[in-house]
């Protein structure tokens, strides 16, 4: 369903081919928009010619209105896909509240065209694309459901100004519909990409959404035709006496079954965009080449490092990495990581880590900036709604846990894969196996720290064993109220996805613990496992005595 594989190949040619990686999406979109067409195309003669049909008391026969209709509902759906496209993004991005627009707007018409701060004017534009996105959805479904409805005999009458009424009718119900489901779009968050857990072809990929696509296209067609009904009631004063009662249900009917069409299209072509852009591409040379003889890995370090920060390109560089390391495919491309140099390791390792370290980074400043005063304070913030600078910051901070996950999946697999892969010793040679355990054990720290879950060491005298570390307990008081605010607690934004970034992070490092468990044992007993383990300058998160005690206990599977 997408460009071929012999397509995508020849992507990664010289400097002097004129292959960019600005190539791998457009040719993404343009996939898009032919397979968008011919679902739409053969949706739309379907719906004509079996179900709209009998209304009609002739044949569906083309004539030039109908042409018309037709390429009328395609550009409508090009209206939707288009701006679909522009939307839709791996990561979640802040938008401005609307106090925020009204004051962004205040300071740009009576203060200075530069005085708007850069991140307030990115959140006016995230909100403006927003809107902007909602109003292209209104316009596509009033254009969608005229189009849909224009060749039923029902809608057909001899006054000019009765005709040009009806379609009015049907053009504002439509409108109300393609708000509804612009609004609902926005609110869901369904622009956000999102990759599956499995890697399909991507034509069962594409089957297995059909079934959610159509009850999905059955709730916003219900909704939408019992919300525009009522509207168009009362604003339009739609039904007059001229109406009779078989011509008012058979009215129904088929604006029924046009909006139940419009919105299949739109969910399909929503389905059929994650399924295309979420495909994993594989950034290397083909095997056997020049390129994959000498340097394999530079096409993906190119666009692990060079790509926008956050884009969808980076994620799929992050993806198909991700999958090099974990699985036994493409064993020569991971060969190529421990080449002799340790150079291509070393980037890996750093470009993995990135994402890791600006988590603990921003998670640090939240802690330590915010007028809570400890983390039991912290977790009831979890637990409960909340608004406010601190709010909003630990909520970003949160945006990228997909890229997290990819990346602590990475180190570790890498890690634990050198254990037996690395012939010439790379990754313990040049500090990034301790790098690696510090940045994930750092990581893991701030994050249960944010949980609710605080971390003190007893005294140096107890610092060989498990029990130095000491996990703060609740007070009678506290532990009641945890347990009635255990659903809301569940329920908050980024809870669940706190737990599932520790979670990722504990299953990595006992990833690493399990490849290295005998040569840490023998390290922790002979007194210098922080050595070899945990980096000698200050961690990002927590202390050195701190990590270590925490490696202890996933040494003990205690963690």
């Amino acid at each position: 369903m997408l460009v071929s594989a012999a397509v995508e190949r020849t992507l990664f040619k010289d400097k002097n081919g004129g292959a960019t990686h600005y190539t791998i999406i457009k040719h993404r979109f343009l996939s898009f928009l032919i397979w968008q067409s011919l679902q739409s195309t053969l949706l739309l003669l379907l719906s004509k010619i079996l179900f709209l049909s009998p209304f009609t008391q002739t044949p569906f026969v083309p004539t030039f209105l109908s042409l018309i209709s037709f390429f009328s509902f395609h550009f409508s759906l090009l209206l939707f896909s288009v701006s679909l496209f522009f939307l839709s993004s791996p990561s979640p991005f802040p938008s401005a509240s609307p106090v925020d627009l009204l004051i962004g707007l205040a300071r740009l018409l009576f203060i200075s065209k530069g005085s708007a701060e850069p991140e307030l004017r990115r959140k006016i534009r995230v909100s403006l694309s927003f809107v902007l996105f909602v109003s292209l959805c209104a316009v596509a479904g009033a254009v969608s459901v005229v189009c849909m409805c224009w060749a039923c005999d029902i809608y057909h009458v001899e006054s000019r100004s009765r005709r040009y009424s009806v379609y009015g009718k049907l053009g504002f119900r439509g409108f109300v519909l393609g708000l509804i489901y612009g609004f609902h779009y926005v609110y869901k968050q369904r622009w956000l990409l999102r990759f599956p857990i499995i890697q399909r072809p991507p034509f069962f990929s594409f089957k297995i959404g059909l079934p959610l696509a159509v009850g999905q296209a059955l709730k916003f067609s219900a909704a939408g035709y019992l919300l525009s009904g009522v509207l168009a009631f009362f604003l339009l004063n739609g039904y007059t006496s001229q109406d009779t009662m078989g011509k008012f249900i058979s009215e129904q009917i088929i604006f029924y079954i046009g909006s139940f069409v419009v919105i299949v299209s739109w969910e399909l072509s929503h389905h059929l965009h994650q399924v295309l852009q979420t495909k994993r591409f594989i950034f290397a040379p083909p095997k056997g080449s020049a390129a994959a003889e000498t340097n394999p890995s530079e096409p993906l370090l190119d666009a692990l490092e060079e790509s926008t920060p956050k884009s969808l390109l980076q994620y799929l560089a992050y993806l198909d990495l991700c999958m090099v390391c974990e699985s036994n495919v493409d064993t020569w491309r991971r060969a190529a990581f421990f080449e002799e140099t340790g150079e291509t390791y070393k980037r890996v390792i750093a470009v993995c880590l990135r994402p890791l370290e600006q988590l603990t980074l921003k998670l640090n400043e939240s802690l330590d900036s915010s007028s809570i005063e400890n983390s039991f304070q912290l977790s009831s913030q979890l637990r409960t709604p909340a608004v406010g600078p601190e709010y909003s910051k630990l909520c970003e901070s949160f945006y990228n846990t997909q890229l997290c996950a990819w990346c602590a999946r990475i180190v570790a697999s890498l890690t634990a894969r050198s254990h037996k892969e690395d012939r010439f010793g790379i990754a313990q040679l040049s500090g990034s196996n301790a790098a690696v355990i510090s940045t994930l054990l750092s990581c893991l720290l701030a994050v249960e720290t944010l949980m609710g879950k605080k971390t003190n060491l007893q005294s140096p005298n107890h610092l060989m064993g498990p029990a130095g570390i000491r996990w703060a307990t609740i007070s009678t008081e506290r532990r009641d109220s945890t347990v009635g605010a255990t659903g809301k607690r569940r329920d908050s934004p980024f809870y669940a996805k706190a737990y599932a970034i520790a979670d990722v992070l504990r299953t990595s490092i006992y990833c690493i613990v399990s490849a290295f468990h005998d040569e840490m044992l023998n390290n922790s007993k002979a007194g210098h496992l922080e050595k070899d383990w945990i980096i000698s300058g200050k961690p990002l998160y927590g202390t050195r005595e701190l990590l270590l005690e925490k490696l202890r206990l996933f040494l003990d599977y205690q963690a």
